[in-house]
């Protein structure tokens, strides 16, 4: 038996997903159907509704968007930090060898 080609990775808009989210809480058809229907992965329309609860503030165990990007904002600067830092002690280094 031949193993499943991996689908291709696909973006989507914000509108898009908010769309698919409303579908799934009117409660007319199940994750499942809509994931179908629109040939999208089931945890991926899962994951979307419950980000979407996060930030409706109906759910409480994650972080929510804001926060997500606060978070991404936050490690980028701290790895940039990090860098700077190893930088100055090389270069401290290297001036300390210079003078002796």
């Amino acid at each position: 038996m031949g193993r499943k080609r991996p689908r291709p990775r696909r973006s989507f808009t914000a509108e898009f997903k908010a769309e698919i989210v409303e579908l799934c809480q009117r409660g007319d058809r199940t994750v499942g159907q809509v994931s179908k229907d629109f040939d999208l992965t089931e945890t991926a329309v899962r994951d979307w509704v419950k980000q979407a609860e996060l930030d409706a503030g109906v759910r409480s165990d994650g972080p929510t968007s804001d926060e997500r990007a606060e978070l991404a904002r936050l490690r980028r600067e701290n790895r940039r930090l990090r860098e700077d830092v190893e930088i100055l002690k090389r270069a401290t280094a290297f001036f300390v060898r210079e003078t002796r």
